[in-house]
């Protein structure tokens, strides 16, 4: 029961937390919306209903809605592997052109599921999806998460017979597993359209991801092997920044993004990225994820308003503390709106059910054995990038708005910024991000 407690505290003050965090980044989408080139906020990776572990409410409408009230002008449809689900999406969406879907509409209103649905702004669906690839490879078994993203409905029809094809299961939940490799998952969907895009999803988990120390790769040739080459961005996850990928070598030439990973309404937003591009259209995410890391800004360098640790500035400008947009060279990655790694589930390596997590400095002095029940802890994401990191982000510079939007920059690097909305003050190994279960 004192389980179920601290987890319902936990929860309450999340959704306090994301209710603060949208209202301190009311400026910044402002200043994503006033800039001369247009930039626009995308969260590309998130589930429907018929996922499991997530809410009911997580339907075309309420999605819809949700991102008109928080700012987000592209979201990821998630899911279309199953069938419920993809025939919703053919029933519901409509061509906006160029890639793009929209609420079907009559006059000003969107008609789902026979409800009126009020949107405040035009919010555009990318037509995506998590597949689990559970297999063997080099003597190992491998828990893959990838996401994949087309630009049409014929495109993913294809992408779905292929996967029935092979035995799977697509209407057991809505990010299918299957015993389908990563590197053959990126062979069918190349062969259901070329311009289709592979991510590897949340890179960093321990159990579910490229990168992840129990299930993982070192490296994205590993993990791909001879079509790598067409693995030009990855995700974060909830439990790594930019700054943390900056100082793996393996990724130097990819491009970062950030999504919310959301299995509710609430919880959108709370990553994603921002695109610069002369229109919202599929060919400008495209181009931006391809293209790699490409900063739109002048290089921190040349900033003299930038210093080595956080400041705070009185002046409404120093939103743009990365200096002033450039005309050339779209579309790219502006900047990823980040969740601080910290709060991440898998950020620490310890046990849940010991109640007890470690930093990276105790596991290189004491190892990764529990001192509570003397087995081997789950190696978190803080650990694991200890490992494979072979850079040193020499500066990083920070700047802190007046409305609390932190600003990160690599400093020469010539890679996009990111920013955090308000700082999070933690007891550094702190047993909430392990609670013990009821």
């Amino acid at each position: 029961m004192a389980g179920k407690k601290t987890w319902l505290v936990i929860t309450v003050k999340s959704q306090l937390t994301l209710i603060i965090f949208w209202r301190k980044m009311s400026a910044l989408r402002a200043f994503v919306c006033k800039c001369n080139l247009m930039k626009f906020v995308a969260d590309l990776h998130l589930h429907s209903k018929y996922s499991r572990a997530v809410s009911q409410q997580m339907v075309l409408s309420k999605m819809a809605e949700w991102a008109s009230f928080k700012g987000i002008n592209v979201l990821g449809t998630g899911d279309f592997t199953h069938p419920f689900w993809f025939e919703q999406l053919k029933n519901e969406l409509e061509e906006a052109g160029n890639g793009m879907y929209r609420l079907k509409a009559i006059g000003d209103k969107s008609v789902v599921s026979g409800q009126l649905s009020d949107v405040q702004q035009e919010v555009y669906f990318l037509l995506s999806c998590e597949v689990s690839s559970i297999y063997s490879q080099g003597g190992k078994g491998r828990r893959i998460h990838n996401l994949f993203f087309f630009p049409s409905m014929s495109a993913v029809e294809k992408f779905n017979n292929e996967l029935l094809k092979r035995g799977a299961n697509l209407r057991s939940d809505g990010r299918p597993i299957v015993g389908i490799s990563s590197r053959d998952l990126v062979e069918i969907a190349l062969g259901c359209d070329e311009h289709v895009l592979i991510i590897p999803a949340h890179i960093w988990t321990p159990w579910f991801s490229v990168f992840g120390s129990f299930s993982g790769f070192d490296s994205i040739e590993e993990c791909f092997g001879d079509l790598a080459g067409n693995i030009y961005g990855i995700e974060t996850g909830l439990s790594s920044d930019p700054a943390m990928n900056w100082r793996i070598g393996d990724l130097e030439g990819k491009t970062i993004l950030s999504s919310s990973d959301a299995h509710s309404l609430a919880k959108m937003g709370r990553e994603a990225t921002v695109f610069e591009a002369d229109e919202i259209s599929y060919d400008s995410i495209y181009g931006a994820i391809t293209r790699g890391p490409v900063s739109s800004f002048p290089p921190a360098s040349a900033q003299s308003s930038f210093t080595s640790q956080p400041s705070q500035s009185s002046k409404p400008e120093a939103l743009r503390a990365v200096g002033s947009p450039s005309r050339t060279a779209t579309p790219r990655i502006a900047f990823t709106i980040e969740f601080h790694p910290e709060e991440g589930k898998y950020h620490f390596t310890g046990h849940r059910d010991c109640n007890y997590s470690q930093g990276s400095e105790i596991s290189k002095t004491k190892g990764t054995t529990c001192p509570v029940c003397s087995r081997p802890l789950t190696v978190g994401v803080m650990d694991r990038v200890e490992e494979l990191a072979k850079n040193q982000v020499s500066s990083i510079k920070y700047q802190v708005s007046a409305n609390g939007v932190r600003w990160v920059y690599p400093d020469g690097s010539g890679r996009p910024p990111y920013v955090s909305s308000f700082k999070v003050r933690f007891k550094r190994y702190r047993t909430v991000y392990f609670p013990k279960s009821s």
